[in-house]
């Protein structure tokens, strides 16, 4: 169970859930990558790495889309 950052910490940081989740992922994706590319293990897991970004700051996101078309 994640301890730390809170949700309602990543939550200041996003518009919802939905964002958050789509954020987390897409930089830990982009963890994993760079770790294979680098063969350079991480200490923590992509996802706890990713959303700490989140929570600190330096990890945004941008809605590139709003609602159905």
């Amino acid at each position: 169970m994640m301890n730390r950052p809170s949700l309602d910490e990543l939550m200041t940081k996003v518009d919802s859930r939905y964002s958050l989740v789509v954020a987390a992922a897409k930089r830990a994706r982009m963890l994993t990558e760079e770790e294979i590319k680098n063969n350079q293990p991480l200490k923590v897991k992509p996802v706890t790495l990713a959303l700490e970004e989140i929570a600190n700051g330096s990890v945004t996101y941008r809605r590139t889309r709003s609602g159905p078309k």
